[in-house]
């Protein structure tokens, strides 16, 4: 890496790899987006005729593919490179998309979500080592933003691909089948903008976690086993985290998920927006999130994480329960809007803050571990919420996940008291 590069005290939001991982999580969103938020919900309960209960499940084994997958991606990764692993999944993308566009029931639907999930599993394992990297090669701890760079090509192309095609549908009079063939587009120019992806970052992952040890050439070579072993062993030695930080991880991705298979359904049913309504709306949401995401991060590197964490989850359960009541059009725009802000605040926040986590050994399976557990919510999110859909009312999805963010403000408050105890007793055993 260049002499000027490591003299940076933040990472480079126009480093190559940065920028790959922006277009890959921008497409890759926009299609799973488009697909989950705008399409499947409608086409399976009105085109196929199933349950949303059914829906939900759906979705949620996407999600459970997805989280599956997460722990070994990383760990394969850590192993063939970035360039490979992302390559050889993404591929299950376009797989998956074909799968529905000759999908007729909901075992085939089920069947293409699942590998969907399994064909996104590597992304966050991927950019979140690579990120944590690029913060240790040019020896910044700051890495905020730069999450917040990734965050808004996530939320970029989940707003974007649903916008896209409702237009599509509604302006363009397009059919399912079509939109559809549009995506599978997407989906391969996904997979040839991961061959762009470098093998390693500067002197490569091994370089870094195991820089201590004998030469590659020196060390005797491990079954894949025996390789497995030996790392579940340095985790146990190396990671050492508050016990409340793992129902954390599951509740923060079990409040989107609660939201995710309803939210464009409550829109139609309740709300009673036409798709432009809709359209508005994602981009009164998500374009206020995606603009505020990286001066956010930013903020996040200077003052720290827990200011906006606190703010955040407060904020969030606050616009989370009025959106499930309110039925106004312009106090529906002003909530959504509320909602954005709140996640603009987490969001980056949350991931700088989880990156300190993360021990320097073997970050790639530590970050799949991670976010299998932060992912696990958003499989069990969608059961459940299709069930208070069916079962109990409408609305009640969201007051369930704002009901979570309360919940998540007081572990965090928790998490940052017991982190200072410990650090206080280290500096007192210290001196």
């Amino acid at each position: 890496m260049p002499a000027n590069t490591q003299q940076r005290t933040h990472i480079s939001l126009a480093s190559p790899f940065i920028i790959e991982m922006w277009f890959i999580i921008f497409l890759v969103e926009f299609v799973k987006g488009s697909l989950l938020v705008a399409l499947l919900p409608v086409y399976m309960e009105n085109v196929l005729g199933l349950s949303v209960t059914v829906v939900g499940l759906a979705f949620a084994l996407q999600y459970l593919g997805d989280n599956l997958f997460r722990g070994p991606s990383g760990w394969i990764m850590e192993r063939i490179g970035y360039r490979w692993t992302m390559t050889g999944a993404l591929l299950l993308i376009a797989v998956a998309v074909i799968l529905i566009i000759y999908a007729k029931d909901a075992a085939s639907l089920s069947l293409a979500c699942l590998i969907l999930g399994i064909g996104t599993s590597p992304l966050w394992p991927c950019v979140m080592t690579g990120v944590t990297e690029l913060a240790v090669s040019t020896k910044s701890g700051s890495s905020g933003a730069a999450m917040g760079a990734v965050e808004m090509a996530s939320l970029a192309g989940t707003g974007i691909g649903p916008i896209t095609v409702n237009f599509l549908m509604d302006h363009g009079h397009q059919s399912y089948r079509a939109v559809f063939f549009v995506l599978l587009g997407f989906a391969a120019a996904v997979v040839a903008v991961a061959l762009l992806l470098p093998a390693r970052i500067g002197h490569g992952v091994h370089a870094v976690t195991r820089g201590t040890q004998a030469p590659e050439a020196a060390r005797p070579k491990l079954s894949p086993l025996a390789s497995l072993k030996r790392t579940l062993l340095q985790l146990k030695q190396s990671l050492r985290v508050s016990r409340l930080l793992y129902p954390a991880l599951f509740l923060q991705a079990f409040a989107i998920g609660l939201m995710t298979p309803v939210v464009t359904l409550f829109t139609r049913t309740e709300l009673h927006l036409s798709p432009i309504q809709f359209n508005l709306l994602l981009i009164a949401g998500g374009g206020i999130t995606v603009l505020a995401l990286v001066p956010a991060g930013k903020l996040v590197d200077r003052i720290g994480t827990e200011a906006f964490l606190n703010t955040g989850f407060l904020l969030a359960a606050a616009s989370l329960a009025t959106f499930a009541h309110v039925r106004s059009l312009p106090y529906v725009f002003v909530v959504v809007a509320l909602v954005g802000i709140s996640y603009a605040c987490i969001l980056p926040a949350w991931n700088a803050f989880i990156a300190k986590q993360v021990p320097k050994g073997e970050r790639g399976t530590v970050w799949g571990i991670f976010l299998t557990l932060q992912g696990s919510g958003m499989v069990a999110g969608p059961i459940v919420s299709g069930k208070l859909w069916d079962s109990v009312g409408h609305g009640v999805p969201f007051i369930a996940s704002s009901f979570v963010m309360v919940l998540l403000f007081f572990l965090h408050l928790a998490i940052v008291r017991r982190t200072k105890r410990k650090n206080e007793a280290l500096q007192l055993t210290r001196s």
